[in-house]
């Protein structure tokens, strides 16, 4: 039977309704008067007598358009032509009347530019029977004469009269063998001409590219087979009459994702991510970089806490003038502070909470062939983590109040009132921790021309006094070092061009930080980087800078700070309450920096694991029916049925093609051949009108009958059908014969019984005026 691409699921079994359909079809896509179209019309003849081979019928040059064709006829001719015929893969048929002059083949000059080898193009003889008495074509089908390295196969299609007689294929092939064998000049070679000849022919090829694709097809089978054994691994087991398949399933995806989520806590996952921090990482920079800096960045606005001491004194003293520094005034102030630790306490508590439903989202997309289970372990899980986000923020509110509740000024490490106007706090920290290197990197000036070595990025080296620059990495050249003292840092707004994110250095007493430049502006790639220098500029005592937001608040108190300034005695109790309220608050802020993580990791981060070990699978049996929870995604199941199907087809290929390698027999190409006269020859004179009776060969396009062009057959393993398109170009079209006789040969040889090739591009051609337009349909095919 026969099937058409257009007509999807209809099967022909009368092959005068296949003829009928290709002109319908025909006429549909080029019109009525004689247009053209590259649009194939794909025909798949489907029978246990024919090859696995794909026929692509081309047309010959035409040199004038007729009717609705083109001016540049020609030139779209030839470039749908060498589409085909530039396939490696593409054996090519060049097919010649035997009433024309060989030399000036269209055919076979376009064959020789792809192929110039000659190892893919195989000579077609027709029109043995039209040629002139006493003339024959013995020296050429002997390849003698013009040789080609493939050599030339002589057939003889059915005549005009023959097809319209409905001559079917059988007898049509029975003919062709009689002719061969009567005929004097080709008796000898009788077994190397005919359309069965051809067709063993074509099959050898077939064979040959076959084998000599399979080692490179094996490899490809290889690796695809190994690019999902893997994940089949998963699958291969799957039972789905089991009853305990999907408590079994539950079972292993909750552990697995137990493990996930502790082992992106913890460290060392199996899926390390390479692009930002995450899960225990993000969290442990939360705990050692944004808490500290959060806390020291609330802490530190020297002139506020100077006018509250100062206040404090005052009102406690009310309108007596006191001698002593009061020590309740150093003690409400330090309360005060301790109180404002409770904001960058509950800021971490959140950052943490939000760090881990991230993870948890992670790690539930393991989860994703099962819907209902990854929707209800989230969940779950959430509602778990905000639970416990009440008890820590309880908890961590209760650590603060426990530090307000009594101030303990019996501390070791607390300086008291004795040494209270002989030490400061920013210089006891940079003696604790030295000179030493705090952090290195890459950061760019921002704020700086490019003719003035800005707007490039600088390896810089910040140390507990200074920071230092360099030209890279290497340490070896430096630019500049630039010293702490009195510097401070404030962000800069992202502008809208940059993707940069920027920070600034500047000097509390209005001097210039770098040569004329009252700022440095530094840029990160993004705002995590401009957090983590930050923190590292607070180790070196280089401290945010909050006076632009209490410009208004200074302005409305100027009078009366100046007013302090002028009683000396107040000044020196209010240095030393400030050096007291430092000593203390540095004693709590280091138990603080100490406490809220351990707070946090034990309430939250411990319970939360501990849960999803214990009681998570508990939940979830709970929630819902266990049937419901490990419903399948439909496309899961797909995809599942889907490469179960691709594994088993590979390994059975695999298997084939060792079947194949061993068992297939192998032609070797024929010794090259002095094929130089294709180049060379003259093109000669039109045909006379004796030779011009010869039917036009079929074509996705129209040509003169008058010349040929290539026709490719392309070899390619497949089913018994054709599968690219092919063109074919019908005329007047001869009647097929009927389907009892259609499949006595295989329709991708080139011979008039072989009726439907596989596809076909519909066009119509214009007929010649002193000939008829007859199609033969597979002069020139194209193995795939």
């Amino acid at each position: 039977y026969a099937e058409f691409l257009h007509c999807k699921g209809k099967k022909f079994t009368d092959f005068d309704e296949v003829r009928h359909e290709i002109e319908v079809e025909t006429d549909r896509v080029t019109g009525m008067n004689k247009g053209i179209s590259s649009v194939p019309i794909n025909l798949r003849v489907y029978s246990p007598h024919v090859l696995n081979l794909t026929l692509i019928d081309l047309p010959g040059i035409t040199k004038v358009p007729v009717g609705d064709q083109p001016p540049d006829i020609e030139y779209q001719i030839r470039e749908m032509i060498m589409q085909f015929i530039t396939r490696e893969n593409c054996l090519i048929l060049a097919v010649t009347p035997a009433n024309t002059d060989l030399a000036n083949s269209d055919a076979l000059k376009l064959a020789k530019e792809v192929d110039p080898q000659g190892l893919r193009t195989i000579g077609v003889i027709t029109k043995l029977d039209l040629m002139d008495e006493g003339t024959d074509a013995r020296d050429v089908l002997e390849n003698k004469l013009l040789p080609l390295r493939r050599g030339y196969i002589g057939v003889v299609n059915r005549s005009q009269k023959d097809i319209d007689g409905k001559k079917d294929i059988k007898a049509a092939m029975l003919a062709e063998r009689k002719f061969f064998l009567s005929h004097p000049a080709y008796r000898h070679i009788a077994d190397r001409m005919g359309t069965p000849h051809l067709q063993k022919v074509l099959n050898q090829q077939l064979t040959n590219h076959i084998r000599d694709t399979l080692p490179n097809f094996r490899n490809k089978l290889q690796g695809q087979l190994l690019s999902i054994e893997h994940e089949v691994e998963a699958y291969k087991n799957f039972k789905p009459e089991d009853p305990t398949r999907k408590t079994k399933a539950l079972l292993q995806m909750v552990q697995q994702f137990a493990v996930d989520f502790e082992k992106r806590i913890e460290g060392s996952g199996d899926q390390v991510d390479t692009l930002e921090l995450s899960g225990g990482a993000k969290i442990n920079r939360i705990f050692h970089e944004r808490f500290p800096f959060e806390i020291v960045k609330m802490e530190f606005n020297e002139k506020e806490l100077r006018r509250e001491i100062s206040y404090a004194i005052k009102n406690i003293h009310g309108i007596r003038t006191g001698l002593f520094t009061p020590d309740m005034a150093f003690e409400a102030i330090v309360k005060k502070q301790i109180v404002k630790l409770k904001g960058p306490s509950l800021k971490s508590v959140d950052l943490v909470i939000q760090e881990l439903i991230n993870t948890v989202k992670k790690c539930t997309k393991k989860l994703a062939n099962f819907p209902r289970l990854c929707e209800e372990t989230e969940r779950i899980v959430a509602n778990h983590i905000r639970e416990r986000e009440g008890k820590t923020k309880d908890q961590v509110l209760l650590l603060i109040d426990i530090q307000v509740s009594y101030i303990n000024t019996n501390h070791e490490d607390f300086i008291g009132f004795a040494n209270a106007q002989q030490r400061s706090s920013q210089v006891h920290k940079k003696n604790t921790i030295g000179n030493q290197v705090i952090r290195k990197g890459w950061l760019t000036i921002s704020n700086i021309g490019i003719m003035k070595g800005g707007s490039k990025g600088y390896w810089f080296v910040l140390t507990a006094e200074s920071l230092s620059w360099y030209k890279d990495d290497e340490e070896k050249e430096k630019k500049y070092m630039l010293p702490l003292d009195n510097l401070k840092v404030r962000d800069v707004e992202k502008s809208f061009m940059s993707s940069k994110h920027i920070f600034a250095l500047f000097n509390t007493e209005q001097r210039n930080v770098y040569k004329d430049y009252r700022f440095l502006e530094l840029a990160c790639d993004s705002q995590e980087d401009v957090d983590s220098w930050k923190a590292s500029l607070l180790r070196a005592g280089v401290y945010p800078d909050k006076s632009l937001g209490n410009n208004k608040t200074e302005n409305d108190e100027n009078g009366q700070a100046e007013n302090f300034s002028m009683d000396p005695q107040l000044e020196r109790q209010v240095e030393t309450i400030r050096n007291l309220v430092d000593s203390y608050m540095s004693i709590i802020n280091k138990c603080i920096r100490d406490l809220i993580p351990k707070t946090i990791m034990h309430l939250m981060i411990n319970n939360v694991k501990d849960f999803i070990n214990s009681e998570l699978l508990a939940q979830l049996y709970s929630s819902e029916d266990q049937n419901t929870l490990m419903e399948e995604s439909a496309e899961q199941a797909q995809r599942r049925d889907e490469m179960l199907r691709m594994y088993q087809a590979l390994k059975e290929a695999l298997v084939v093609i060792g079947d194949i390698n061993t068992a297939t027999t192998f032609t070797p190409a024929p010794p090259p051949v002095d094929d130089s006269w294709i180049q060379h020859s003259r093109r000669s004179p039109p045909p006379s009108p004796t030779t011009q009776r010869r039917p036009t060969l079929s074509a996705p396009l129209p040509r003169p009958a008058s010349s040929r062009g290539p026709a490719p057959a392309i070899p390619s393993p497949g089913p018994h059908s054709g599968a690219p398109p092919v063109p074919f170009r019908p005329g007047p079209l001869p009647p097929f014969p009927n389907s009892s006789d259609s499949f006595g040969a295989p329709p991708q040889v080139p011979s008039r019984p072989t009726r439907a090739p596989p596809s076909v591009p519909s066009r119509r051609p214009p007929p010649s005026p002193t000939r008829p337009t007859i199609i033969r349909p597979l002069e020139s095919s194209l193995l795939d």
